[in-house]
């Protein structure tokens, strides 16, 4: 019957493939990029399929951009997740949802002045505009979502700005960002960084300041970790009390990085030290917690 003839590809798609070429090339990648597909007997995790299914039928509208682009991201193909969501800005060039996803991203590839870029474009979209509640990819215990489009927004943003060493403007927007929270668990982790950031600028009066309402009382559904950080500078708990939530993963970095941070601000750097390299010992990550002592101790 002879072999069937071979697909070739459409000039969209060679397109779309140049364009991940070039991206691949400006990270530096060995290899191309492409969007997440069954290869072989290999299947993708069912969320994925399912968002890639729904980027099919609709690959114009913007929720199935983003969620194709989460799905891709929780897998940790991050440089393919900002692939996708640039083919989305191509067609929704000033869309905040995927700047302010794309921002995310770009910080989980160390590409920290892209993510400022994203970001600052992003926050500059929404100013004025009314703020909504973000869907959770990966909900907490009990399914309710905790943060909102421009909590995110700011919140990630004061993150590049706090791993490029960009302290006071940091600590400026996550005090901002704490001080709109619409829960606990938004204000315990703009606060946590905002102390941070606060301490590492040398101002530890300001830190001090944004600790004294915490409250060992607060029900916080996900964000515990920075909870017990906060509780922890304050002096209502001691390391022995820290050691056993400091489970392996994003929470013991999590945790050791602000307790690093708030040595280091208070010059205690052996100690800082000994947190850092705890942190940076294990398996490379993209957490917060691990991109800033990764930053802290570079050169």
């Amino acid at each position: 019957l002879g072999r069937p003839a071979e697909r070739r590809p459409t000039p969209r798609a060679s397109r779309a493939r140049a364009r991940r070429r070039a991206f691949a090339a400006l990270l530096g990648l060995a290899v191309p990029l492409a969007i997440p597909a069954p290869l072989g007997a290999q299947s993708p995790p069912p969320d994925l399929a399912a968002a890639r299914a729904a980027w099919e039928r609709a690959p114009e509208n913007v929720d199935s951009i983003i969620w194709l682009g989460r799905r891709t991201a929780y897998t940790g193909a991050f440089a393919d997740a900002v692939v996708i969501y640039t083919e989305g800005l191509r067609l929704h060039p000033d869309e905040p949802h995927l700047l302010r996803h794309r921002g995310h991203r770009y910080v989980s590839l160390r590409q920290f002045q892209l993510a400022v870029t994203d970001l600052e474009r992003a926050l500059h979209l929404v100013e004025g505009k009314p703020d909504e509640v973000e869907p959770d990819g990966q909900p907490n215990a009990r399914g309710i979502p905790t943060s909102t489009l421009h909590s995110n927004i700011r919140y990630h943003l004061a993150l590049a700005y706090f791993l490029t060493g960009q302290f006071p403007r940091a600590a400026t927007l996550w005090e901002e960002d704490a001080r709109r929270a619409r829960n606990v668990d938004q204000r315990v982790a703009a606060t946590h960084w905002a102390v941070i950031a606060y301490a590492r600028a040398g101002d530890l009066r300001k830190a001090q300041g944004l600790l004294a309402p915490i409250r060992a009382d607060w029900d916080v559904i996900e964000n515990g970790s920075y909870h017990q950080v906060l509780l922890w500078m304050k002096g209502e708990r001691s390391d022995a009390q820290l050691r056993p939530l400091m489970t392996p993963g994003t929470p013991a970095q999590t945790m050791a990085n602000g307790m690093a941070q708030w040595h280091l601000a208070n010059g205690r750097r052996e100690e800082a030290n000994r947190l850092f390299h705890e942190i940076l010992s294990g398996e490379r990550s993209a957490s917060f917690g691990y991109l800033a002592a990764e930053a802290s101790t570079k050169p």
